[in-house]
């Protein structure tokens, strides 16, 4: 079978970010664009509790004159931004498509160190903190020499009749990778990338006016930001937006204000379905739930779809939109572990590792090209082939339907004896059994088989003493012998980054010391 959707992208909603807003404060205006609401009771200013897409204009034309009248912040300046989730942060990024100029948003689980070398790479004209990192700001802009504003000085009044300069060739975002490979790199989103993935995400979600997403997920990550909530309103939908996650407030939004989407990824899917609100709660309101992961455990998505809510998954990373593969809620229950079909518009490729397709059925890594594919990380580095195809380091299969299981990454695959063993098959098993929390699947060197397959488990209370030998019995019958591990190890908790990606490179060095 083919993709559920056409394969070419839909029109642009508008020509740029700006057109597009002024374009939906006229035919919307009165109508909800975004509510705010912060868990932790931190709700800074009222005037950014409850906004329609009028007063989303008003205050992006008003940032943009002021920050070009006072800061002189001309077409391809930077502002980063270091806070939580604000409806300013949306408001900026539009100000600054106003004039051609970038947000850089900044992860706010990073150390100051790690945000000094963002800045130092990116060197914004202005960093724009929130109350939450009020402590952390001014000592990050001293050591940066970067000016310095709190959210309460945006200029959200007076004269907004600085003129629209920027295009959709114009770079709008900046964002930087998780750094799970080495040092982050920024990757350059123009406004033509987030429009087209605004218009493909939404066709794909069936996104409309009428719709209610509910955004939890930290909008510093492209999922955040770009799989929901600029696609909701960029279709005129109302955004219900939280500082952060916190699951009883999710549950309570659920139940309270009946949003019909939500994005999540496997850490708060776990954390919702634990919750002792969960079984509770009405979720009828919700025509799916998406998740942001091109792997997710199966009983995350068997405790969803026991409640009547499919788990449709999108697949992507920072610089493919990251709107690239996606299983649409017409095929969660049939495609167990699948990302789905590229999306409208998106070439996807598995290629070997001399650059040739692989053969039918054959793992390979991920080329994606499309539209939403940024093109360059900054300042000038391509992020492209001369074909204009993305490499993203994944691996993955295509089913006879056309559509893609990914198995792992290219880099964590293992050889051992011979075999290629792909560590995300071995870690999907073993997430199933019940005494596992977390786990995760390296390979260590053996003089006989090259490489013998290693796992490394976060245990729950429930496990006992026996716990390796009761999970490799656990995997007899599920997987292959040559797959299993030689070796187990259990930990407190799982190295990882910021955005909760295990850090294998770690894993592998803390397992190397002496008496680990």
């Amino acid at each position: 079978m083919s993709a559920p959707w056409p394969p070419s992208p839909p029109a642009l909603p508008a020509s740029s970010l700006t057109a597009l807003l002024h374009r939906l404060a006229r035919e919307r205006g009165a109508a909800t664009a975004l509510r705010w609401h912060d868990p932790a009771g931190g709700v800074s200013n009222a005037r950014w509790a409850h906004l329609t897409f009028a007063d989303l204009a008003q205050h992006a034309d008003a940032i943009a004159h002021g920050l070009a009248h006072r800061h002189g912040l001309r077409a391809g300046d930077r502002v980063a931004w270091l806070g939580l989730n604000h409806p300013a942060q949306i408001a900026l990024l539009f100000a600054l498509a106003r004039l051609g100029a970038l947000l850089v948003p900044l992860n706010h689980r990073l150390s100051p160190a790690e945000w000094a070398t963002v800045l130092q790479d990116a060197r914004p004209t202005l960093l724009v903190h929130d109350d939450a990192l009020s402590h952390a700001a001014p000592a990050l802009a001293a050591q940066t020499h970067t000016a310095v504003m709190s959210v309460h000085g945006l200029p959200l009044d007076g004269a907004t009749s600085t003129a629209a300069v920027g295009t959709a060739d114009h770079p709008a975002l900046l964002v930087y990778t998780s750094g799970t490979t080495g040092a982050p790199k920024g990757a350059l989103h123009t406004q033509g990338n987030l429009l087209v993935n605004m218009t493909i995400a939404a066709q794909v979600q069936g996104m409309t006016a009428d719709d209610t997403v509910l955004t939890v997920l930290p909008l510093f990550h492209v999922g955040g930001l770009c799989i929901q909530t600029l696609p909701a309103l960029g279709v005129g939908a109302q955004v219900l937006l939280h500082a952060r996650f916190d699951a009883a407030a999710t549950l309570y939004a659920l139940a309270n204000e009946r949003p019909t989407l939500t994005l999540q990824v496997p850490a708060t899917l776990q954390a919702l379905t634990t919750h002792a609100d969960w079984l509770g709660v009405d979720l009828s309101c919700l025509r799916a739930i998406w998740a942001g992961s091109s792997l997710l455990p199966a009983p995350l998505i068997a405790a969803c779809h026991a409640r009547g809510v499919p788990v449709c998954n999108v697949y992507g990373s920072t610089e493919t939109g990251p709107f690239s593969i996606a299983l649409p809620p017409t095929h969660a229950a049939s495609h167990l572990g699948s990302c789905g079909w590229p999306a409208p518009g998106v070439d996807v490729s598995l290629r070997d590792m001399h650059a040739q397709p692989v053969a039918e059925g054959a793992v390979g890594e991920v080329w994606v090209r499309a539209p939403n594919v940024v093109q360059r990380y900054w300042p000038a580095l391509p992020a492209c082939d001369a074909e204009g195809f993305f490499h993203t380091g994944d691996l993955a299969q295509q089913a006879a339907d056309g559509s893609f299981t990914v198995v792992g990454r290219a880099k964590d695959m293992l050889i051992s004896g011979g075999e290629n063993i792909y560590p995300a098959e071995i870690e999907n098993l073993l997430a199933q059994h019940p005494w596992v929390s977390e786990c995760a699947v390296i390979g260590q060197a053996d003089p006989r088989w090259g490489e013998v397959v290693v796992a490394v488990v976060v245990l729950r209370a429930a496990a006992d003493e026996h716990w390796a030998a009761a999970l490799q019995t656990f995997l007899d019958g599920r997987l292959a012998r040559y797959k299993w591990p030689r070796h187990w190890h259990r930990l407190d908790a799982l190295p990882k980054t910021a955005l909760g990606k295990v850090q294998k490179s770690t894993l592998k060095s803390l397992l190397s010391t002496p008496g680990a």
